[in-house]
């Protein structure tokens, strides 16, 4: 009778609510206290508890208190499953009332054995008991195994060390709807756009109406006002405001020494009585220039050698505050052969703005998308999951916001930039020279341009009016600031805090040293010195992972469907003189057919928001934040996936 067990626990476990979630396995559990474990208990009876969001309860019978329930040890025995997915374990202490979180929330493998921390969010340092630090390190020491650091190209963030999706952990890849999603629609989304047919024609378009006919299809009410609009000058002024591109224009107060233009040439584009010198100190004069593709070795498609102009185009914000196109260099150096097209060169003026418009596509999906968003996001997934155990507080704060990051990237790798992808068969950017281009921009980055409220201050375009992408994304920069630094100074009291929290050290160490490869210049810090640094770079990286990801992403389809307005590639040189352009050579510039409806399917697919989106457990997201900004141009009400700014209201103020 000495043996009776006479101390009482009832355990939940929760099975999550997703697909392939349930097993008819075996699964035991043991409890750890800070006064002893129990002894291993099997839960089920085969093939009756682990259903899809079932909440099946236990009681465990013991000697004596094992104290506070510190891990939980569950064991996973096959008999016919393969995996099952835990959402979380609750303990509770039948005599002392107590109660202990288990959330876990990830893929328990056939004949596994893991062991769940409690909930309670701590810092290495907070970890007193030696089975704590134990399991800490073991961690740890599995993520690094698992999370390692590969050269992708010399000169470009490393990347995760895994070439196929199927060797990522089950916890971090797609859910079974978005797997299977993105396995068929590569193909399909020529089906669904009715342009199977074109795939592999490497003709010109024959009119505008050819365009036209293939256009029709599961277009938008955005790409419908684009293809209206897009010759008008000042629609093509606004997509440097509003367009999937907005990060480039920028206050000019001085002409560049290599844009040949002069006040004669543009005084009759500007108001009467004035010039360009004047409207320059006047803060209405803006200039785009796409200085970084100069001297690119362009793409050859179908044996044929395409074009990528770097050119530079100066802007005027007009006393409507509309911002209109005055000049036009297709390249960089100035010269004879290199003219200046002003708006009243007519035909000339179009194929120009043509121009500039395929070169801000090439840059955009190359620099602005590839490289800003989701080459950064995945060195920020990467560090994370190798240096931040998943009981540190910012594992918490942060790996909700990397969700699919490492395999959407892999893909991009294989089915994007591979050999066959559509940036090698589709776009200027794509051939030999794409990881020479990743490279010189990269070592332009610095951590000030991905700091939105510094960026806007460099590019000095804090004031310029219908700014729709500075004013959502200056909210959502001071919501997310303030959701970070309320957290923050909770768990970070004093910067003493900040400097001995190994775990975030060499967190950010790895950042620099394999995201940014070391560069001081970049201005990313190598350590965190005091809260106020740590706030600061988290509330960077967070914006970068969600809002200006899905702020850039999203308008993809709505702006690229109307090829005319963002041709991935261009199959003349940039004209050489003024006078004599026809609608054939329009035609017989732009991309071609094949290039077209292949770039147009992938920006289709791009732009979608997936069948599981906002799916799943809730997780603390941007959401409550976004509300308490006051957003009123979000399309998406899930801002943990970041915001796409809408175009509709504000596009209508064009007409």
């Amino acid at each position: 009778m000495g043996n009776k067990l006479s101390y009482a626990y009832h355990i939940s476990i929760i099975t999550a609510d997703c697909s392939h979630a349930s097993t008819i396995d075996s699964v035991s559990i043991t409890l750890i206290g800070t006064k002893g474990q129990s002894s291993k208990m099997k839960l089920d009876h085969t093939g009756l508890h682990f259903f899809n969001e079932r909440h099946k309860q236990y009681k465990m019978h013991c000697k004596e208190s094992l104290g506070d329930i510190v891990l939980v040890r569950l064991e996973h025995a096959r008999f016919q499953g393969k995996r099952w997915f835990c959402s979380k374990v609750i303990v509770e202490d039948c005599a002392g009332g107590a109660s202990f979180r288990f959330p876990f929330n990830s893929w328990v493998k056939k004949n596994q054995s893991v062991e769940l921390r409690e909930g309670t969010a701590k810092k290495p340092n907070e970890d007193e008991l030696d089975i704590l630090k134990q399991n800490r390190e073991k961690e740890l020491n599995q993520r690094k195994k698992t999370f390692r650091w590969k050269t992708y190209a010399k000169g470009m963030p490393k990347c995760v060390a895994i070439k196929k999706t199927c060797n990522l952990p089950l916890d971090v890849q797609f859910s079974f709807c978005k797997n299977t999603e993105f396995q068929f629609t590569l193909t399909v989304a020529l089906v669904k756009l009715k342009l199977v047919e074109f795939i592999h024609f490497q003709t010109h378009w024959r009119s505008m109406e050819d365009i036209e006919n293939y256009f029709g299809v599961n277009k938008t009410e955005e790409s419908e006002f684009v293809k209206s609009m897009w010759e008008e000058d000042v629609f093509f002024g606004y997509q440097f405001l509003n367009g999937f591109n907005p990060t480039m224009i920028k206050k000019c107060t001085q002409i560049p020494s290599n844009f040949a233009v002069t006040n004669d040439m543009v005084s009759r584009f500007l108001e009467e009585s004035t010039s360009l010198q004047n409207e320059m100190q006047k803060g209405n004069i803006y200039l785009v220039d796409y200085q970084l593709l100069d001297k690119f070795p362009a793409n050859t498609i179908h044996g044929k050698l395409q074009y990528l102009p770097a050119p530079l185009c100066l802007l005027y914000k007009d006393p409507d505050n509309q911002l209109k196109p005055i000049a036009i260099q297709l390249k960089q150096k100035a010269h004879p052969q290199n003219p200046i097209f002003l708006p009243s060169h007519s035909a000339d003026w179009l194929l120009a703005k043509i121009y500039v418009r395929s070169a801000d596509f090439n840059y955009f999906q190359l620099i602005t998308h590839l490289l800003h968003t989701h080459l950064l996001a995945e060195v920020f997934c990467v560090a994370t999951n190798r240096n931040l155990a998943s009981v540190h507080p910012l594992y918490k704060l942060l790996i909700p916001h990397m969700r699919y990051t490492l395999q959407i990237n892999i893909m991009a790798r294989d089915k994007l930039l591979g050999k066959s992808g559509v940036f090698q068969t589709s776009i200027s950017t794509g051939g030999k020279g794409l990881p020479k281009l990743l490279q010189k921009a990269h070592s332009c980055l610095t951590y000030s341009s991905l700091c939105l409220p510094e960026d806007i201050a460099a590019r000095g375009v804090e004031d310029i009016p219908c700014y729709y992408y500075r004013q959502d994304g200056m909210k959502l920069w001071n919501a997310i600031k303030w959701f970070v630094e309320e957290m923050i100074k909770y768990y970070y009291p004093s910067d003493k805090d900040v400097f001995e929290d190994t775990e975030l050290q060499d967190w950010v160490k790895d950042i620099y040293s394999n995201g940014f490869l070391n560069r001081k210049e970049s201005g990313i810090p190598e350590s965190f010195q005091t809260v106020r640094e740590l706030i600061k770079f988290l509330t960077m990286v967070l914006y970068t992972c969600s809002v200006q990801h899905n702020a850039v992403n999203g308008g993809q389809f709505d702006f690229a469907a109307w090829m005319p307005n963002a041709s991935p590639t261009l199959r003349r040189p940039p004209p050489s003189y003024v006078g004599g352009t026809t609608q054939q050579d329009i035609l017989e510039s732009i991309a071609d057919v094949g290039s077209t409806v292949r770039t147009l399917a992938a920006v289709w697919l791009l732009s979608r928001n997936s069948d599981d989106f906002g799916r799943g457990e809730s997780e603390p997201t941007m959401a409550d934040i976004g509300r308490k900004a006051g957003l009123h141009h979000g399309r998406d009400a899930n801002l943990s996936q970041g915001t796409a700014l809408t175009h509709t209201q504000t596009m209508g103020n064009l007409e």
